[in-house]
């Protein structure tokens, strides 16, 4: 029944910004952690950053920190990740994620296996 479905991906250039969305239904998600995650071709999937749905607590993972910022809007649903000062190692499919963590810390957030639901992915593309 929950669905996530991404958006906003694309090519653009070192140094440029993307801002990736997901839309999310189904669910209240008053309990849900949201997720961004990303995997590149021959890499594991890898955490990006977490939100919590209720609390906006968030965690990043130290190769985006300072550069992508997780924000969610509530009343319509949605996830951001604001994608600034990319870079070529950014290059992945990013798959917005939600998980039933209660009351866990956002940290635990950074597992994989931590989420129930996966959306589509969205691809990310930097050039040098």
């Amino acid at each position: 029944q929950v669905q996530l479905v991404e958006s906003g991906g694309g090519l653009v250039q070192t140094g440029g910004s993307l801002r990736l969305s997901c839309a999310a239904s189904g669910g209240t998600f008053s309990d849900y952690f949201l997720g961004w995650f990303r995997q590149a071709p021959g890499n594991e999937r890898e955490f990006v950053s977490v939100i919590s749905w209720t609390g906006g607590a968030t965690y990043y993972a130290d190769s985006v920190k300072g550069r992508f910022t997780i924000s969610r809007d509530n009343a319509k649903n949605m996830v951001y990740l604001q994608m600034n000062n990319l870079k070529p190692e950014d290059t992945a499919l990013y798959y917005c994620a939600a998980g039933d963590l209660g009351s866990s810390s956002v940290v635990a957030g950074m597992r994989v296996d931590e989420y129930d639901y996966w959306g589509q992915g969205t691809q990310v593309t930097v050039s040098a």
